[in-house]
């Protein structure tokens, strides 16, 4: 071979093995095109409202909607993530769908999103098949019970997510690559794809585990119109059969009046409870005790076993035969009227299943020569205590951070199981520090249903004698008796307040000026010191904008106006997600408004927005918190309900 030809392969080789050459040949190879289909978009958002202007907002349904769309890709592929070599071509085509209704927006470069983000996501996991592998079956059968049903109204959608952030928080705590489908969002994109019988292009399911509304308002004012129509044809009948019948029961009310003066009430109220509650044991797990039994737990009642007391009677702690430790409220002064009240207790808990809610063990009525009437509730005995114990009562120790963040968590999920779970909804009407009970893994527990409220189907609010604790009940509610389920985001936003700043709702100044925590905090909150509510010396403090997160999210629901409140379920998806919380109205009213202001603003109780274009904004603490105030209250139960 001669020279020349030896000199020209070895240009060649050397040309070959360049860098610029390699990665001309990479890109080469890895263009590929995008096999996401950003048509569901498309279709779903057709006719609906023009995407917001908001920056933040607008990152945030992109990446939502991103999500849905790996959804649908899971539900025909089996795979989470599109290919890594396809990564480009996704962005482009999502790029080109947001330029159909937000022109001149980039997406990566004002979203902060990386270009190889959209192909990687939680703990590695790519496949189906991963996912299941990490998730127990009893775990997927729970969220397949809660999420395979129509999730567009607020009770199933409610019921669904609680599971899906016990699943995220169990089973999917590793790391995540960026913040696109990250192991907060593979549980909505599995749910989505496989869990729930109408799939990720249903709009129900789009804004349940999306936040996605795709809903016109001219289809919002359309299906109000028809839900007046019902109503009025409703009503109509309703008033109909109420003049055919009003003859016959004024026959009949004589013999109403004097059967109810008979000497056989007692026995008949006895009967009718007995009875009522036979029923509750045979469709639950709930146990009918024996008075000998119970007399044997507490050991015959001795004071040592009293653990708390209220104006019903003593809660005792219990052995039963099993081993397990209980908690057992005895009721005192039983009468008529006591049972009614016994009763209705026993229904409210029994009726309820929530890691969040207190279990009902079971219950024991008995009629003795010696000790009269006994009504008494059994329930498992909460070893931590209640909330008031480690904020204000004996407990040296401080809560860190991570526990009190724990337990805001869980009292929303409780309230929230409570309102749009139940059936009928239940409105707590008494939430305070100290009906919220901790177990030994400082899991909360709400507690003492005696003024629970069954709210029916359709009712907008209830007008009924007012109830609870000084200091945690809703304005309207104390003033006029007008009862609604954000009577009870407002105590659990004065709870909040407590949790963070470690000081009782009700407040004395050096001059012993009396004060409410709410209007301290909003006080902070309007000066840009919104820091400042953080209790000194709290063990394990998390990130600044997380304690300011959950300090707005605390100042907005004990609002005293009810239509800036929002609902238990959007305050749980407040604290669980990263949507933002809206911007706190003024507060004109304060405890002693006048009538027309609360009035109007019960009647505007529907138009409270929280998708607020101002959205949430960290605030930096501008000074050193104010001396601490001279507290009132008073303790309650301890491990009881």
């Amino acid at each position: 071979m001669s020279l020349f030809h030896q000199l020209l392969i070895f240009i060649l080789l050397t040309l070959s093995s360049t860098p610029n050459l390699r990665i001309l040949a990479q890109n080469t190879s890895t263009t590929a095109s995008c096999p996401l289909n950003f048509n569901v978009l498309r279709d779903l958002s057709a006719g609906s409202d023009r995407p917001t202007t908001d920056t933040s907002q607008l990152c945030q349904n992109i990446k939502q909607g991103l999500r849905l769309v790996e959804a649908h890709y899971l539900k025909s592929t089996g795979n989470f993530l599109p290919p890594v070599n396809s990564s480009q071509s996704c962005w482009l085509s999502y790029q080109s769908l947001v330029d159909d209704g937000t022109p001149n927006f980039d997406i990566r470069s004002s979203c902060g999103f990386q270009t190889s983000w959209i192909s990687e996501g939680c703990m590695n996991i790519t496949t189906r098949a991963q996912f299941e592998s990490l998730i127990p079956n009893a775990t997927l059968n729970d969220v397949v019970a809660n999420c395979n049903q129509s999730l567009e109204n607020n009770s199933p959608c409610a019921a669904c997510t609680t599971s899906l952030s016990k699943l995220q928080a169990s089973y999917l705590a590793g790391a995540s690559v960026g913040n696109l489908s990250d192991c907060q969002g593979y549980p909505s994109i599995y749910t989505a794809a496989f869990a729930n019988l109408y799939g990720p292009t249903d709009k129900g399911t789009a804004k349940c585990l999306f936040l996605l509304d795709f809903t016109s308002k001219s289809a919002k004012k359309k299906k109000k119109k028809v839900l007046i129509l019902i109503l009025s044809i409703v009503c109509s009948v309703g008033l109909l059969t109420v003049i055919c019948g009003y003859w016959l029961l004024r026959r009949r009310r004589k013999d109403l009046k004097r059967k109810s003066r008979t000497d056989n009430n007692a026995g008949r109220i006895e009967t009718g409870m007995g009875s009522g509650l036979d029923s509750i044991s045979q469709s639950t797990t709930v146990v009918k005790f024996t008075f000998e039994e119970i007399k044997k737990a507490t050991r015959n009642f001795t004071r040592d076993n009293i653990i708390g007391s209220g104006g019903y009677g003593n809660v005792y702690r219990g052995w039963l035969d099993d081993g397990s430790e209980v908690a057992l409220k005895r009721f005192k002064n039983c009468s008529a009227a006591g049972d009614a009240s016994f009763a209705h207790e026993v229904e409210v808990i029994a009726s309820v299943r929530h890691v969040n809610l207190v279990a009902l063990r079971g219950y024991c009525i008995a009629t003795t020569p010696f000790v009269g009437h006994q009504r008494i509730i059994v329930c498992d005995l909460m070893k931590n205590g209640s909330l008031y114990d480690h904020l204000f009562g004996s407990m040296m120790e401080k809560l860190s951070w991570p526990i009190r963040q724990k337990i805001a968590l869980g009292t929303a999920r409780g309230l929230a199981y409570l309102h749009y779970g139940a059936q009928p909804g239940i409105i707590h009407r008494d939430i305070k520090a100290s009906n919220i009970l901790l177990d030994e893994i400082f899991e909360p527990k709400v507690v003492d249903f005696g003024l629970a409220k069954f709210t029916p189907e359709g009712m907008t609010h209830l007008s009924t004698r007012v109830a609870g604790t000084m200091g945690y009940v809703a304005p309207e509610y104390a003033l006029y008796g007008q009862l609604t389920e954000r009577s009870d985001v407002y105590s659990y936003g004065v709870v909040l307040l407590e949790l963070l700043s470690g000081k009782k709702a009700l407040l004395t100044d050096h001059d012993g000026q009396p004060s409410h925590l709410t209007d301290w905090a909003w006080s902070l909150v309007k000066n840009g010191r919104s820091l400042d509510v953080i209790e000194d010396g709290m063990p394990e403090l998390g990130a600044e904008y997380i304690l300011e997160k959950y300090v707005l999210i605390a100042v907005l629901c004990s609002h005293p106006q009810l239509y800036a409140r929002p609902t238990m379920d959007q305050v749980v998806k407040m604290l669980e997600t990263e949507v933002s919380v809206p911007s706190i109205p003024e507060r004109p009213i304060s405890l002693v408004a006048e009538r027309d202001d609360i009035e109007r603003s019960v009647s505007s109780s529907g138009s409270v927005q929280l998708s607020s274009p101002a959205g949430y904004h960290p605030s930096a603490s501008e000074s050193s918190r104010p001396s601490g105030n001279k507290e009132e209250g008073s303790s309650s139960d301890s491990r009881a309900f």
